[in-house]
């Protein structure tokens, strides 16, 4: 009987979940630089630099920074960052940010298809219609209008 609870016990432990201390795949990165530079009139630049390699920099600044109007006092940033992707690859992203949103571009970022010839025409006459009745007189035969 002894033999058994002694084999079982053994049993169990040996089933039991090890604890494995995982190390993280980012524990020896670490900060090269770091620059900070924020201002009161809303303008400011960052900038880092890891031991990986990767880099971030960034610049903003209010556009009409006098605009009584709040609504026209328009923040913009742009800035960059780079790093070496998991298949080794560099990569590297620019950006802007204001009044017509975030706009970024670097070679590895997907970009629509050119618009087909034929589609291109046909917008365009629907453009062209569009205008031509935006321009026109109201017709007062129209029981709708």
């Amino acid at each position: 009987m002894k033999f058994i609870i002694i084999v079982a016990l053994i049993g169990l432990a040996a089933a039991a979940p090890q604890a494995t201390q995982q190390r993280s795949k980012y524990a020896d990165i670490y900060n090269i630089r770091s620059e900070s530079d924020n201002k009161e009139d809303g303008t400011f630049r960052w900038s880092y630099e890891n031991s990986d390699g990767s880099t971030a920099q960034q610049d903003g600044y209010i556009k009409n920074p006098n605009e009584p109007d709040p609504e026209q006092r328009i923040q913009v940033i742009q800035g960059s960052y780079s790093y070496t992707s998991p298949e080794g690859t560099p990569l590297s992203v620019s950006y802007v940010a204001d009044e017509n949103g975030f706009q970024a571009s670097g070679d590895h970022l997907p970009t629509p298809p050119p618009i087909p010839e034929a589609i291109q025409k046909a917008l365009a006459i629907i453009y062209a219609n569009a205008a031509s009745q935006t321009n026109a007189k109201p017709n007062n035969n129209n029981r709708f209008g």
